[in-house]
This record gives C-alpha cells, structure tokens and sequence, in this order.
C-alpha cells in the first residue's frame, strides 16, 4: 500500500512540474530555434489547416527569403513520412499533422548549409490554466512564477 502511495504521488508530481507554456513569438505562435546560436528562428502558427512557419531573426524580426531550404518529415521512427513544403514570401507552409504526432523540421540556411533540426509535439489537448492548445500554451514555467 506505501509503495502504491509514494508511486501515485510521483507520478502526480511529475505531471504537474512536466506542464510548462513554450516560447511564443510576436504573432503567438511557437518559436523553434533554427540555428545553434539562436540567430535564427522560426515561429509555426496554424492557418487555413497548415502549419505556418515564418523565419525571424535574432530581434524576432521577419527574415526575407532567399535560398532557405526546409523539409518536414512526421510519423513513426521505423516509417518517417515525408511532407511537401512550400516556400513563400514569410517562410514555409507545412501540411498539418495529426494531434499528438510530432513535426520534425530540418532548416537550412543556404543549400550547402548543415541541417538544423527542431522538432515538436503537435498536442492539441487544451491546458486547463491558459486555456489554450499545450503545443502553444501560454504559461510560465514554475521556475519563472515567483
């Protein structure tokens, strides 16, 4: 019976320090880091059932596009699927992936760039706290409330 208790509170425990809001950037989508010094973003927003992903600078300023290469890939480890990207004047457009799939994103700067990969979790579950979608939930970080 201790045992079962001390397991339930760890595991209560867990869920609840797990839970914390992600950055999101100037228009209120995710920010994904695009570069290894953080001089690169890209913040993903859903618009018309497609992701959105808009490239910013290190001010979180729009970067024009020229010769940025993206690919998009989702699925299970053992049978990856590959998406279609489109570039337009912003960024990228990505086809939506099912809730609870993750988004694995590999950014090039220039064609013979390295890949930067960013990836993430599309939840859709709504936090109970901000009232928004988990993969762009508004709160802070426990860390960040005092």
């Amino acid at each position: 019976m201790k045992t079962k208790l001390i397991l339930l509170v760890t595991l209560i425990t867990g869920f609840a320090l797990a839970h914390e809001g992600v950055e999101l950037g100037p228009n209120g989508g995710r920010i994904l880091e695009f570069s290894k010094n953080e001089t690169m973003h890209g913040e993903i927003l859903v618009k018309d059932g497609k992701f959105h992903i808009a490239l910013l600078d290190k001010d979180m300023k729009p970067v024009a596009m020229s010769g940025q290469t993206l690919t998009a890939t989702t699925g299970d480890r053992a049978k990856p699927q590959k998406l279609a990207v489109e570039a337009d004047k912003t960024g990228f457009v990505v086809p939506l992936v099912k809730d609870g799939e993750w988004l694995i994103l590999q950014y090039k700067n220039t064609p013979d760039a390295k890949a930067i990969t960013a990836r993430f979790e599309y939840n859709t579950k709504i936090c109970e706290e901000c009232k928004e979608q988990e993969w762009v939930c508004k709160c802070k970080p426990d860390k960040d409330k005092k």
